[in-house]
């Protein structure tokens, strides 16, 4: 499935926070709100510059204790400050494809800076309590079926096994010398109780048709083999708690306020479209 671009900028801007913003900073206690911990020709480093390479360290950099990760993101700063400085002494910048790249990187930062300022009150803690309460609250959670399955290699395998099954063999019995599942096999096919959602869709479908107490009367074909399938019971699963959905209605709130940031900005330019050749080319619709 392709991913759009809004999803992407969703991805990159809703990331989990790497660290908490005190975390690097020293135990001393300080009157200064942010503080200068280091300087490189008298180029100040600030503790909320230590705090912000934080947040975007490596997993593993940020497991260390805060006494070791301060002075080591600090060491880091130090070590970036000096490169910039050795840059602008040869006159980098001012080569073309890097301040092109300059630029670009400029633009990327503002454009992201636009977006979060836009979807931030669209994610908060009460944004996300009124979209669950909206959705699931009170509500009957989603539909589940307890099924068990019979996983074999071939279509006939499985036709062999259904034709079992109508001359009144046990499925269990069945799933315990023919399904190839190691998982299952041992339990006489039982999945348990599963949403649609979890399943690959051909095989959910199969299994969501059939009533208790009924069988796939022809083999259901997924990626992982021939399937047969017995249902044996339906019912709704339980409400889903905040806790269990709250990322994902904050991933979605998110989507849809990013969607109507871009709708917004398309609406305000415009937009004409050239093949690579440089001629005219198809017309993007408005907003699309």
């Amino acid at each position: 499935m392709r991913l759009t671009a809004s999803l992407v900028l969703a991805a990159t801007l809703l990331g989990p926070v790497a660290l908490a913003q005190t975390s690097a900073a020293p135990s001393a206690a300080t009157t200064q709100p942010d503080p200068v911990v280091a300087s490189v020709n008298n180029i100040k480093i600030h503790l909320s510059d230590i705090q912000a390479a934080a947040q975007d360290a490596p997993q593993q950099l940020q497991q260390l204790p805060p006494d070791q990760l301060f002075p080591l993101l600090v060491q880091q700063q130090i070590d970036r400050k000096a490169l910039l400085i050795a840059a602008h002494h040869e006159g980098l910048q001012k080569n073309p494809a890097v301040a092109k790249a300059m630029e670009q990187a400029a633009d990327v930062k503002l454009e992201n800076a636009y977006v979060q300022q836009h979807i931030a009150p669209a994610i908060t803690d009460a944004a996300v309590q009124a979209e669950y309460n909206k959705d699931y609250a009170g509500k009957p959670g989603p539909a589940q079926v307890d099924a068990r399955h019979i996983l074999v290699k071939t279509q006939a395998e499985a036709e062999s096994i259904i034709d079992q099954l109508n001359h009144g063999a046990s499925f269990t019995a069945l799933a315990q010398k023919y399904s190839t599942d190691t998982g299952s096999t041992k339990n006489g096919g039982e999945l348990g109780w599963f949403t649609q959602d979890e399943m690959v869709p051909a095989f959910a479908s199969a299994a969501f048709a059939l009533k208790p107490g009924q069988y796939t009367k022809t083999p259901v074909q997924t990626q992982f083999g021939w399937h047969v399938i017995f249902c044996e019971g339906k019912r709704n699963g339980p409400t889903p708690t905040l806790s269990d959905v709250q990322e994902q209605i904050r991933q979605t709130l998110a989507d849809n306020a990013i969607k109507a940031t871009l709708k917004d900005a398309r609406s305000g330019v415009k937009v004409e479209v050239y093949n690579a050749d440089g001629t005219p080319g198809p017309q993007t619709p408005p907003n699309n």
